[in-house]
Parts: C-alpha cells; structure tokens; sequence
C-alpha cells in the first residue's frame, strides 16, 4: 500500500484497473519464457479477457500475441502497462507509459519505486505497486 493511500482506496484503483480500464495490457518483461512469472500472470489476464502484448528485447509472440522491442513501438492504444523488470528499471518504464498514453501501470510483486508512482500519478494515471493482477483478480468476485 501507497502511503497517501487508504487500503480501500487503493482496492478501489486496483478494482478500476482490472474491471474499468481498458482490455488491451501491454506486459513489459513477457517472453516466451514459461518458467517465469509473467508468462503465467499473462495467461490469467488472457482468461480474464485482457489481451496481452509482449513487451520484450526479443519481441518474440507470445500466447499467440506479436511482441514488441518497446511500448513505443506498439501501433495502437495500450491501456494498461504491467511491468516485470527490476526496480531499478521499472521508473523508465512508468515514464515510457505515460508518454505513450496508456491509462495505468502495474507494477508487480517486488516492483517498488516511490518516485515513479508519485511522478505516474501526478501525470493523471491510475498505479498500482507491488501487487499482482493474478491474485487481485479473483478478490473481484
């Protein structure tokens, strides 16, 4: 939890992330790596209804989505940007998302960076931090 934020409050933006904001997630850090964490998160948002974009060095397809070296190089709207990089790389990414007119960003478990979600904030889009949307989702009921 944010410290300017309630736990209501912050359960409420996560709520309008997941059920209000938009269905296209662009998933920075998902490979085609099935060991690692994105891989499965972006299947659950995937069963959720999201579709995911692949945001990774490699661009390679991934759950039958083409990928993509950098959000900025996306041909359409992102609504949503989840971000699997460490934290010393998640502010870049925050930035790179407001640039590119997405409406929110995600930062995953273990992603922390209070400059990037005051600054992500301040910029007028919804941030969660150091949450994930597969656990959140099932406490929409």
């Amino acid at each position: 939890m944010q410290p300017e934020q309630s736990e209501q409050s912050e359960q409420d933006v996560i709520r309008r992330i997941l059920a209000e904001t938009g269905d296209t997630w662009a998933v920075v850090g998902l490979s085609s790596n099935q060991g690692r964490a994105a891989y499965g998160v972006a299947r659950v948002l995937q069963g959720f209804g999201k579709r995911v974009v692949p945001v990774h060095p490699k661009a390679e397809t991934v759950h039958g989505e083409q990928g993509y070296a950098s959000l900025d190089a996306i041909p359409f709207p992102v609504d949503v940007v989840d971000v699997f990089v460490n934290s010393e790389l998640a502010g870049a990414v925050a930035d790179q998302a407001v640039a590119v007119g997405a409406k929110a960003v995600w930062f995953q478990l273990g992603v922390v960076d209070q400059d990037a979600y005051d600054r992500t904030r301040a910029a007028g889009l919804d941030m969660v931090m150091d949450r994930c949307p597969a656990i959140e989702i099932p406490r929409l009921g």
